[in-house]
């Protein structure tokens, strides 16, 4: 299927790995030039320079810790006009209510709840003054799920959850739409190594992780892949009468 995004310029945060980069994968092989945002320029560098040999579109990074307002100022200056911002950077520990510190529940949220509250923020007007473009906020299933052990990550994401659903409603009215997606477990480097020191505590071997993937949805965790599909559909044409909604993508589970 034809999504109808060639030509499109997209900014990806947490483009270099995991997630971003899938999604920065299936965008550009629809014909979209892109822009990637994270915080290692090496790492950008290497999936620029993959992404731009396998699809033959323009790729462009910025290095920037977006837990930063100035460098949010930064980004959405040097991007230019886009058409579409997938935010996906942050990742938010573990923990219950005392095992997170308050440095880190800061730190944390900095980058990922403000992060992305102020890129949409940077964003949105510019988007609204042409009346065309889409934001993705790729989230997670915690925000819905509430688990206690996640606290700082579920208190965090159901309040992107709010944001997507809260200027997804007034998006149309803009020309524009707002949409998120919220993965369950996704097969990411992060995961992987999560898994590993669990599988090393638990089952005495840490290259027995995939083993702690029986008890989930179709016996694994998902592709980063498959979210970047969702992505790239939700952001398309194709999907054009999509505002204000969050799809869930954990399997089933």
């Amino acid at each position: 299927m034809d999504l109808q995004l060639a030509g499109k310029h997209v900014l990806i945060t947490g483009g270099s790995k995991g997630i971003g980069r899938a999604s920065a994968e299936v965008l550009a092989g629809e014909g979209c030039d892109v822009t990637l945002v994270a915080r290692d320029a090496a790492v950008l560098a290497e999936a620029a320079g993959t992404i731009r040999a396998r699809h033959q579109v323009s790729v462009k990074t910025i290095a920037a810790d977006l837990a930063s307002d100035a460098a949010v100022r930064r980004v959405a200056e040097q991007a230019g006009e886009i058409d579409i911002l997938v935010n996906n950077a942050g990742a938010i520990p573990p923990g219950g209510i005392v095992d997170v510190s308050d440095e880190a529940w800061r730190r944390a949220w900095d980058l990922k709840v403000f992060g992305f509250i102020s890129l949409c923020r940077a964003v949105y007007p510019r988007m609204a003054a042409r009346r065309s473009g889409v934001i993705v906020n790729v989230i997670g299933a915690a925000g819905e799920k509430f688990p206690a052990t996640y606290i700082a990550g579920a208190m965090g994401n159901a309040s992107l959850m709010a944001l997507t659903r809260a200027l997804g409603h007034q998006a149309p009215a803009d020309g524009l739409r707002v949409v998120g997606i919220n993965p369950g477990p996704v097969e990411t480097e992060r995961l992987i190594m999560l898994q590993r020191d669990r599988a090393a505590r638990t089952l005495g071997d840490g290259e027995r992780w995939r083993e702690l993937f029986a008890a989930m949805p179709f016996g694994r965790a998902a592709t980063p892949e498959e979210i970047g599909n969702a992505v790239a559909f939700l952001a398309s044409p194709r999907s054009g009468y999509t505002s204000g909604t969050i799809l869930t993508i954990d399997g089933g589970g």
